[in-house]
């Protein structure tokens, strides 16, 4: 199953390159390209809206290469731990944002 991210950042220009940058180096590091699509922006509140979708290679790489680092979580099913680590690799990637699930 595909999981579809809402991302919140305030910078989205600035962001939006530190995302890309970031989702390249994970692509890179489980071999899963062209792995995600990124839905168009909404503003509100002074932060900037949008979905992130990772594509199942990517997701499935991610999930099966850093295993031992999402089952730390203390989240209560497995998307809402992917979802997490998904936000502190791009938070330790200067990624100022916050990730939810869609449901």
């Amino acid at each position: 199953m595909n999981i579809v991210l809402e991302v919140g950042c305030k910078n989205y220009d600035d962001d939006l390159l530190s995302i890309k940058k970031a989702l390249s180096h994970m692509e890179s590091l489980v071999g899963g390209y062209n792995g995600y699509v990124l839905s168009e922006p909404t503003s509100k509140f002074g932060w900037t809206f949008f979905k992130l979708t990772f594509k199942p290679n990517l997701q499935q790489g991610i999930e099966e290469k850093f295993s031992d680092m999402i089952l730390k979580y203390k989240e209560n099913d497995q998307q809402h731990k992917f979802a997490k680590f998904i936000e502190d690799y791009f938070n330790s990637k200067s990624c100022d944002l916050k990730i939810k699930i869609v449901d």
